[in-house]
Formats: structure tokens, C-alpha cells, sequence
């Protein structure tokens, strides 16, 4: 199964890469217009999913209003229809060749270090300075788009925080409380086991440990297992990746745990590369799946009027912080990342593709996503907009969980360093290995990746 979704997904990659246009020839004036009258092309590459649609709608508005304001310039928009590995693939293939790369990316923070590494991005800090908007992004926001070289390679669109989504309904047929937060990794267990066995046609808990899910394991999945523990993945004082620590060992053995008891979807759910979407569209709205550890933007598909749309969503779901191992401090946890809108290194007419992405993260289409896709607004004039806060009942919780976040280490090295972590969470998934052989393995891997004197022991 997963080698056909995996043609599947490359052939597609391929398609796209072969459909995917140039830039134009002409250069553009300071706002992105075309004065010079000839004819201009800016490409967009971008991630679209029966889920995740909201920025489809948005780069459709903005692509009319900013050919309607610079006359001869044609925005031509690249949707990739894909899970974010194979997203990240169609990518990488189209930034091989000058006929294919876009002009303007859709880029995961954590992939910018790299890519701009790799020569894919172009710097924009000279346009920034003559931006007048730019003084309202938070000097968070602005971190998340630096290079290794201190220069901007994005500029972000919002950020997220994860927690725990649970379906009241099930709960109350389990004999558990609306409003459950547990304080320990085993309350989430028990909280499974009383689902099982009150409704055994029913998921208990979905944590993503496969490689299928991509960044999704990573992050959602063991990093909110990990970031509770004493341990995390990098010393930001050392800089240094930890190898053999407990909190690494403690995370896979509670995959292990989960597994063997069979709490988690089994295994043709578990390495469906599909599963996130299943997730949010299916699992959850369907009362199929009770309990699971994910992003803030879910509710955005579920409200309006969207494939996935379940108005009663408010009344079903709840929603708890996802507690640290044994409720030590600061006794919850989570993680943070975003996306960014990046300039191609190989634009044809970077100002004309730096001005289409100021449109889109001007503040009325900042205020657009923020709220459609269920982000936590990173203008300073967005997030305190009515519009905004009044949106969605869930951004207060979400928001709530900032000061406990966490972020991924922002290195050229992480995208390598999170294959690994996939590997090692569906090897314990998938009974190939120990928790103890498992890390082992990923220790190997990490010195293999950064040098030993790269690396330090965890507690």
C-alpha cells in the first residue's frame, strides 16, 4: 500500500514540475507593477488539499487583485496537491531546473535554513526595508524567515500551537469528564482504554508515528511526546543534537505502549499518508477516532461552508492542553511552527513577485487566512482586530498555550534530523524494533548526519 502511494505521489511531483511555468522577462517597478508595459509572469508553488484549501481562496483573491493593479503582469498559480512529503518532493523537483522553479514558494519555517542553503531563496531584505507593513509582523514572526546567513528568506503567514482534541459524546459513554485534561502521559492512556472498552469499534487515540505523515510525525506526533520530558532534541546553548536521552526512550515507549495495546489506528490507517486529512474530514467529524494530538488551523476546516464542514463541531469537541510525562513543570507542553511566502532564487522579476507577496500578507488578507485557517495571527494589527478575535471559539485555547511552546531547532541539519525521528517512531509502530534499539539507530544516524563532536548525552 504504501509503495503505490508513494509512485503515486512522484509521478505527481513529475506532472507538476512538467506543468509549472517560468517568469517573465521584464523587471518590475518598486511596488511589484509593471511599468515598463511588457508582458511579466510570476509563478506561485503552493500545498492544496481537500483539508487544506484556505490558501487556494486566498492566493485566488490575491492573484486578481494584483493583476488588476499592475497591468501586463500574469500571476500563474501552481497548486501541489499532496501530503507535505511529497509536497516537499514537487519542490525539490521544480527548483532543479531555471524552466520550472517558481518565483514565489509556499515554505515550511523549518525547511528555510536549508532551501535558502541550497541557493532556492533569494534574500528580500532590501525590499523589506521599503516596506511599511513590516514594522507590524512580531520579531517572532521574523526569526522564523532567517537564513544561517541572518538574512530574510520568508516572510510568515501565522503560526500554530498543538494540543489534544477529544469528542465529548465518546467521553461521556466512556464515563469521562467534558471538560478531561490530563496531567500525565498514563491519564491519556487510561482515558483510551476507557473508550476501548466502552466503544471497541472506535480509535481511542491517534498520535502520527509513521513516515508517512511526514513532518507530521515529527512534530505533531513524538516532538509533543519529547518536549514533555526532561530532554529535547537540541542544546541551543551547546549547540549540540542530545543522543541518548531518556525522553527520547520514554516518547517511543509510549508509542510502544499505545500500540501494543492496540489504542492507535491500526496499521493500513497508521501508514496511510492521507491519515492527517482522514483525520480532521473523517475520523474526528464521523465520531470514529476519540482522542487526538494535533494543530490549532484543524477547526478551520470544519468551519464555513468546506468540504469538511461540521457545524457542530463546537459542541462535540473539546479540546486539552497535551500534559509534560509525569506532570512535572510546567506541566503542559507544545509546539510551534508556520509557514512563510518565499521569494525564488531564480525569479525572473523578484520585484514583481516580492510585490504579489505583499499583497498577500497585506492586513486585510493576512486577517483573511488568520482567521479561515485557524492561525495565530502574527501582525500586530490582525491579532487585535474584532474580526479576528471573535472568528473562532478555538483561538483562545490555542493562544493560551504559547507560553508552553516549543520550537523546532532551526538548522539546516533539522530536515535530515526528522527523517530520522520518523524512522524510529514507526520502526517502534511497527514492532521492527525496541524503544532501545530505536534510539540507537537514530543516535547512529544523528552522529552520521552532524559529527559526533556535534552531539552531547541527554539526562
Amino acid at each position: 500500500m504504501r509503495t503505490r502511494l508513494t509512485l503515486i505521489a512522484s509521478t505527481s511531483a513529475c506532472a507538476i514540475v512538467l506543468a509549472a511555468c517560468s517568469g517573465g522577462e521584464n523587471g518590475g517597478s518598486d511596488d511589484g507593477a509593471n511599468e515598463g508595459g511588457g508582458e511579466s509572469t510570476i509563478t506561485v508553488a503552493y500545498q492544496r488539499t481537500d483539508a487544506f484549501f484556505q490558501l487556494d481562496d486566498l492566493l485566488q483573491k490575491c492573484k486578481d487583485e494584483f493583476e488588476s493593479a499592475n497591468e501586463g503582469v500574469t500571476v500563474e498559480l501552481e497548486p501541489i496537491a499532496a501530503q507535505e512529503t511529497e509536497y516537499f518532493t514537487a519542490l525539490a523537483l521544480m527548483h532543479g531546473s531555471p524552466d520550472t522553479a517558481p518565483d514565489v514558494i509556499y515554505e515550511d519555517t523549518f525547511m528555510v535554513r536549508s532551501n535558502a542553503a541550497a541557493g532556492y531563496l533569494a534574500p528580500m531584505d532590501d525590499y523589506l526595508a521599503e516596506w511599511e507593513d513590516w514594522d507590524q509582523f512580531s520579531e517572532a514572526a521574523k526569526q522564523a524567515g532567517l537564513g544561517d546567513d541572518g538574512m530574510t528568506y520568508g516572510i510568515s503567514m501565522g503560526t500554530d500551537t498543538r494540543g489534544i482534541y477529544f469528542n465529548k459524546e465518546l467521553f461521556a459513554e466512556a464515563g469521562l469528564p467534558e471538560d478531561w485534561q490530563p496531567e500525565t502521559w498514563e491519564d491519556i492512556l487510561e482515558a483510551a482504554r476507557a473508550v476501548q472498552d466502552a466503544n471497541p469499534d472506535v480509535i481511542p487515540l491517534n498520535v502520527y508515528s509513521s513516515i508517512a505523515q511526514g513532518e507530521a510525525t515529527s512534530m505533531q506526533g513524538f516532538e509533543m511526546l519529547l518536549y514533555g520530558t526532561d530532554d529535547e532534541l537540541y542544546d541551543f546553548d551547546s549547540q549540540q543534537w542530545t543522543t541518548g536521552s531518556q525522553g527520547f526512550l520514554d516518547a517511543l515507549t509510549f508509542i510502544e505502549t499505545a500500540q501494543a495495546e492496540e489504542l492507535l489506528p491500526g496499521l493500513e490507517d497508521a501508514l496511510d499518508t492521507n491519515l492527517p486529512n482522514r483525520v480532521s474530514g473523517e475520523l474526528l467529524p464521523q465520531g470514529q477516532l476519540a482522542i487526538a494530538v494535533d494543530g490549532s488551523w484543524v477547526p478551520g476546516g470544519w468551519m464555513g461552508d468546506g468540504a469538511n464542514s461540521w457545524p457542530e463541531w463546537e459542541e462535540v469537541m473539546g479540546m486539552a492542553q497535551m500534559p509534560t510525562s509525569q506532570g512535572q513543570e510546567p506541566g503542559a507542553t507544545s509546539m510551534s511552527g508556520g509557514w512563510l511566502l518565499s521569494l525564488g532564487s531564480q525569479a525572473s522579476d523578484p520585484e514583481a513577485a516580492f510585490g504579489f507577496i505583499t499583497t498577500c500578507l497585506n492586513q486585510e488578507n493576512s486577517l483573511k487566512f488568520a482567521t479561515e485557517n485557524s492561525q495565530i495571527a502574527v501582525r500586530d494589527d490582525v491579532a487585535s482586530d474584532p474580526t479576528y478575535l471573535d472568528y473562532n471559539p478555538s483561538f483562545e485555547f490555542f493562544s493560551s498555550l504559547v507560553p508552553v511552546t516549543n520550537f523546532r531547532p532551526a538548522t539546516p541539519d533539522y530536515s535530515q534530523i526528522s527523517n530520522l525521528i520518523q524512522v524510529a517512531a514507526e520502526s517502534v509502530l511497527t514492532g521492527q524494533a525496541t524503544p532501545e534499539q530505536a534510539q540507537e539507530t537514530y543516535d547512529q544516524g544523528v552522529i552520521g548526519i552532524v559529527g559526533e563532536e556535534n552531539t552531547s548525552g541527554g539526562s
